[in-house]
């Protein structure tokens, strides 16, 4: 609980603040209004605490405090950035390739390679997994859709599911790992029309 002290005559306001002791002298002469006064900037500065906005420079700009809680501030900020920063979709597609690789024949690996490269890598490889969205894993499959396949005619629905299957996987994955929802829920598959012999 914060408390106000007489040092040499002036009020000190005492308090704790980030689990640290906190004196501060003013410049307020000791008697009764001004007792008052430093008791309603005490419980503002309680009351901020509690609700987080205080902010130690508002208050005392000259205080060694200020500057020491402004760097603990920022380091907290930056821990925090860190922690929240995923890999981008080139990097977590390594890592997944590289555990896939015990479970997959050679011939399904060179072609989950290829569609990488080809189409999702371009397309997404510099994006953070945890910033890709619905709308453009959505897009992306419009455009493939209107693709050219050898200059002659556009991907079937079967190829396309072909190169949405490892992009699923890969942000399904990515989703579980880094705690964030995936992107592909209520995207389906499309239909794969079966042409008559």
């Amino acid at each position: 609980m914060a408390t106000i002290n007489n040092k040499n005559g002036k009020l000190q306001l005492d308090f704790r603040y980030k689990g640290k002791r906190c004196r501060e002298q003013t410049r307020l002469e000791d008697n009764q209004a001004n007792r008052r006064r430093a008791k309603k900037i005490i419980d503002r500065i309680e009351a901020e605490i509690t609700l987080g906005s205080f902010v130690y420079a508002d208050y005392f700009p000259n205080s060694k405090k200020a500057k020491e809680f402004e760097e603990l501030n920022n380091r907290i900020l930056a821990d925090k950035a860190g922690e929240n920063s995923t890999p981008t979709f080139s990097e977590f597609s390594d890592t997944w390739l590289n555990e896939k690789q015990i479970e997959w024949r050679d011939s399904h690996m060179a072609t989950v390679i290829t569609n990488l490269k080809a189409y999702l890598l371009p397309e997404f490889g510099e994006k953070d997994v945890s910033s890709i969205t619905k709308a453009q894993i959505l897009n992306f499959r419009s455009s493939l859709a209107k693709e050219p396949k050898r200059k002659k005619s556009t991907l079937s629905p079967a190829s396309i599911n072909k190169i949405m299957t490892p992009l699923r996987m890969i942000m399904n994955e990515a989703a579980d790992r880094y705690e964030f929802t995936s992107p592909f829920l209520g995207i389906k598959s499309l239909n794969s029309i079966k042409t008559a012999k």
